[in-house]
């Protein structure tokens, strides 16, 4: 019986689909980026890209400590400003007031990307529009979409980080899934992301294939499967996502 109290034997799975997707909840943006930030090991330079990992900077642990680095020219900055602390000549990328950790550094443009580039980003955290099962990210262009697309410095940041982590919804607003056998969007990087962190669960991309390691809250595998467009590789066991 689904929650709306229709027989699951009285609807086609189409529409089971589109009930449960309707019906139950999922993690916030706010949840996903609390999540991602348990990804990031103590002392690591991290970019974070925009949308939900700009969120993140607010949700890392206490007992670590991690440098994030903003393409327009900082290193070492702390969480978003709160109202009273901005300061309009200290924001990041997206020309957010943020705040510093102590040994921040400020520096060009041109020597922020070369830092991208070089392989100094321990990690960097990006949205996405669609990650295939090989790690291919898309995430700068929607085909049909107007205007010419925002790829910024994200290629360079995709090829130049050791680790890659997409955050973003698991599905479209119209349902569709995000997370693919082969992207059909223009691409961002190739086999470059690690992991994924989605509404729904966190992913491992593994040579073998798609790994699934968390689910949501409620979620079973078999649900979040059914919300995926790629083959997941489902371990016997697998915990409930959490933030903490």
């Amino acid at each position: 019986m689904l929650g709306n109290g229709i027989p699951k034997e009285a609807m086609p799975a189409d529409r089971i689909l589109k009930v449960v997707h309707l019906t139950k909840p999922r993690l916030t943006r706010e949840q996903i980026a609390q999540r991602a930030a348990l990804e990031l090991p103590d002392g690591a330079f991290v970019n974070l890209g925009w949308g939900i990992p700009n969120l993140i900077a607010d949700y890392v642990p206490r007992e670590i400590t991690v440098y994030f680095h903003s393409e327009n020219g900082i290193l070492g900055m702390g969480r978003r400003a709160k109202p009273g602390e901005e300061d309009f000549d200290q924001v990041d990328a997206m020309k957010v007031p943020v705040t510093l950790i102590p040994g921040a550094s400020f520096f060009h443009q041109a020597d922020a990307h070369l830092m991208s580039r070089g392989g100094h980003l321990d990690v960097a955290v990006l949205g996405g529009f669609q990650v295939s099962e090989k790690g291919d990210l898309a995430n700068w262009k929607i085909p049909g979409a107007k205007g010419s697309g925002g790829i910024g410095g994200a290629m360079d940041i995709a090829a130049g980080a050791k680790i890659l982590i997409v955050c973003m919804e698991h599905n479209t607003k119209d349902g569709a899934p995000k997370i693919v056998q082969h992207c059909t969007y223009p691409l961002t990087g190739l086999a470059c992301v690690d992991t994924i962190v989605t509404d729904l669960a966190v992913i491992d991309v593994r040579t073998e294939g798609l790994s699934l390691r968390e689910v949501a809250p409620g979620w079973s595998p078999e649900e979040v499967q059914a919300f995926t467009g790629a083959k997941l590789i489902t371990p016997q066991r697998i915990p409930e996502m959490s933030s903490a």
